[in-house]
């Protein structure tokens, strides 16, 4: 049986849609009210700002990243493998209903000059992700560099996949990111 969404929940998921869709700035806190069915108070007094309903939904979005990493990789049976989901990961959500990107990329692109809470959450998702990657890559007795090349070709995927509107962007890393595993780890005939 599955649990219902508290109101705070249904709060920040509201929020998180309407933030990814259309930008955050252009979202008041009486369209995040409607789409989540809740009254005004009642929304105030679970987040009394609009930049603290934003905090909570970076870090919402944050879980759901790594909960999404995770599960494309718990199948896989090597490290490698694990570091290749990634990119499999990526296709799908590329090809999901209303992909924009990055919503980390896209709320520091939109506030991170004027928000260092938003510059912070986005710069630690990216170191997070990064950190994913290096361990992994560790894990196979690689090189921190491999591991910083394949996180940028991850990075590089959503934006192009994003702006460019080329899902195929996560085939195409990859792709490169098993030439460059390849490279690091030659098969010895």
């Amino acid at each position: 049986m599955s649990q219902q969404p508290t109101e705070r929940e249904r709060i920040v998921e509201a929020a998180d849609r309407l933030f990814y869709g259309r930008g955050i700035q252009s979202v008041g806190m009486d369209a995040v009210r409607e789409e989540a069915g809740v009254p005004l108070k009642r929304l105030y007094a679970e987040f009394p700002s609009k930049d603290a309903l934003l905090s909570e939904v970076l870090n919402h979005r944050a879980q759901l990243w790594s909960v999404g990493i995770a599960e494309a990789a718990r199948e896989a049976p090597t490290p490698r493998d694990k570091l290749l989901a990634i990119y499999d990961f990526l296709g799908e959500w590329f090809r999901s209903d209303g992909f924009r990107g990055c919503g980390f990329v896209n709320a520091f692109g939109e506030l991170g000059a004027v928000s260092a809470d938003v510059a912070a959450v986005a710069h630690e998702q990216k170191a997070s992700f990064q950190r994913y990657v290096g361990d992994l890559v560790a894990e196979m007795g690689g090189s921190p560099v491999l591991a910083s090349q394949l996180a940028i070709l991850a990075e590089g995927a959503q934006t192009t996949a994003a702006i460019g509107r080329r899902p195929e962007a996560a085939e195409h890393a990859r792709e490169a990111a098993e030439v460059l595993i390849g490279a690091e780890f030659p098969v010895e005939s």
